[in-house]
């Protein structure tokens, strides 16, 4: 509400007492009324601005309706001067709506807002009505607004429900085709299970079948070998019977009795084919095993460090390492740094060195295999002082030979047949001692067994 100020035209002062909002401005006329003010203030001068202003003077319009849009609108309110400067500079920009305010009919195809924000710079008669049915015809377009925004909201949520009824019955198709997918496979499954089950069964009988059969063959065998070792003693009395009289031809013949002789010589002949004939009526085979291949041991080329791995053992199991140390006159050689550089890389070389040689040390004591541990000497800086351990050998590689070519001159070196294993994870290391005939095996595989020590 406007207050009457010094020096204020007394009609002013009187229209402002006669008409007076008793409500705050609408937004959109607030707005209105701020850019009308923010437009006007660039006509005045200096003095003319209120001092609260003053400071917004050289300031674009549109940053004065941004940053003292509060200030103007207060100003407007409270200096009656103030807005009759600015309802000047109004009347002057837009004189066809000021003189239709100023005649009580503003035009019908106004903008109400635009209205509304004139009529409250300019404040002819009537103006509170037309601030009040600008406010009314904004809450009534912002009203028709939320109801569109609300009718299309309404109208995407039943698009998006429809949509998503589709997809549930979409989904709801595929679930069920696959429950019944489902459903026959479990199906399939039971008759495979119940026909493996009949398959089993039936093996089983067959399995107790052909252990009853094995049993009468041995049963039969048996008894045929106890029937042989009844002719076999009736046969060795007849034979010694012969010898006897074999012995007593003998004598005979040297009495002179060679009639005796010939009865003798005919007695041997009946008895030696009716052996033969024994043979041929029992099919008898011929003998090919003897005691000594009864006894369990190692002979030469029936196991080797390559038949190791048909043991169905995982290349990083540690005890496929201890199958292959098991092996008589088994040689491990040790690509030293490949295995400590793998194992424990950041620790000094010497305290990789004295680690990896104490593990092998026992190692060697509890499998009694020969040890060789290989370093590369190009990097030393000096001579290795080292005092090897009981049980491994410690070799380094000399200037301009790598490690990797002494391992493989020490697979070389070893006779053909011999069980040599060799712990590196270099592939050019692996094939080359593998073409000499030795066992290469990964350094996790020996770290893994260090670790049990």
């Amino acid at each position: 509400m406007e207050q009457p100020t010094g020096g204020t035209d007394p009609a002013d002062a009187a229209d402002g007492a006669a008409e007076s909002l008793d409500r705050p401005l609408p937004e959109g006329v607030r707005r209105k009324v701020v850019a009308l003010v923010s437009d006007a203030f660039g006509g005045l001068t200096v003095g003319e601005l209120p001092s609260q202003l003053r400071q917004y003077a050289r300031f674009t319009p549109s940053r004065r309706a941004k940053f003292a849009g509060n200030a103007m609108a207060a100003a407007l309110e409270s200096d009656p001067a103030f807005r009759r400067r600015i309802a000047e500079r109004v009347t002057q920009t837009q004189p066809e709506l000021a003189g239709a305010l100023g005649a009580g009919a503003p035009p019908a195809a106004a903008d109400p807002v635009d209205v509304a924000a004139a009529a409250y710079v300019l404040r002819p008669a009537g103006w509170v009505k037309l601030v009040a049915a600008a406010g009314e015809e904004v809450q009534r377009a912002h009203a028709e607004r939320a109801d569109e925004e609300t009718r299309r909201e309404l109208e995407r949520l039943r698009e998006e429900l429809d949509h998503a009824r589709g997809q549930t019955r979409a989904d709801t198709e595929r679930l069920r085709s696959e429950l019944e997918a489902s459903r026959k496979e479990t199906d399939s499954l039971h008759r495979k299970l119940r026909s493996a089950l009949s398959e089993v069964k039936r093996g089983e009988a067959a399995l107790r079948k052909a252990a009853a059969e094995a049993d009468g063959v041995r049963a039969e065998a048996a008894a045929q070998v106890s029937a042989a070792e009844s002719e076999t003693r009736r046969l060795k009395a007849r034979l010694a019977e012969a010898e006897a009289s074999v012995e007593a031809g003998r004598r005979a013949a040297r009495e002179g009795r060679s009639v005796e002789d010939m009865r003798l010589r005919l007695l041997l002949d009946t008895v030696l084919d009716a052996a033969q004939g024994l043979r041929r009526e029992l099919a008898l085979p011929p003998s090919s095993t003897r005691p000594a291949d009864s006894v369990d041991a190692v002979e030469p080329g029936r196991m080797s460090p390559k038949d190791i791995a048909a043991r169905a053992l995982s290349e990083t199991d540690p005890a496929l390492l201890d199958q292959l140390l098991a092996l008589p006159q088994a040689h491990l050689i040790v690509d030293g740094y490949n295995v400590t550089k793998t194992g424990y890389p950041q620790m000094p070389l010497e305290k990789q060195r004295l680690r990896l040689l104490g593990g092998l040390s026992v190692l060697a004591a509890q499998t009694g295999a020969e040890m060789t541990c290989v370093f590369d000497g190009a990097e030393l800086a000096a001579p290795v002082l080292l005092a090897p351990p009981r049980g491994v050998r410690v070799l380094f590689s000399k200037a301009g030979v790598t490690a990797d070519e002494l391992i493989r001159q020490l697979a070389r070196a070893e006779p053909p047949g011999r069980p040599v294993v060799v712990v590196s994870t270099d592939r050019e290391v692996a094939d080359g001692v593998a073409k000499a005939g030795a066992r290469p095996v990964a350094s996790v595989l020996l770290l893994k067994r260090l670790s049990r020590v």
